[in-house]
């Protein structure tokens, strides 16, 4: 009888290791797609902005042209970070 309990308890655990696993995948998936929708939204805005700074004072457009393509870049690094982290969560 106990040997039976032990090989329960070894299955038992294998399938909560799988299971673990699979919302762990699950996790890492969902962490990725948030961090980019956040810097597509924020490079988005600051676009937006930019743009109508530039509208409305269009001597300052090579100023804030480079301002926007500085920032837009500092986010997509921020993001790549994150992805690289729930990357690394996912596969090590």
């Amino acid at each position: 009888m106990q040997d039976l309990f032990v090989l329960l308890q070894a299955g038992a655990t294998e399938f909560a290791a799988e299971i673990a696993s699979n919302y762990m995948k699950m996790g890492a998936a969902l962490a990725a797609s948030i961090a980019v929708i956040g810097a597509a939204f924020g490079i988005g805005k600051i676009g937006g902005t930019a743009l109508e700074s530039i509208a409305r004072q269009p001597e300052a457009a090579n100023d804030l042209r480079s301002s926007m393509i500085v920032a837009a870049a500092l986010i997509e690094g921020a993001t790549f970070f994150a992805i690289v982290v729930c990357l690394l969560v996912l596969f090590v």
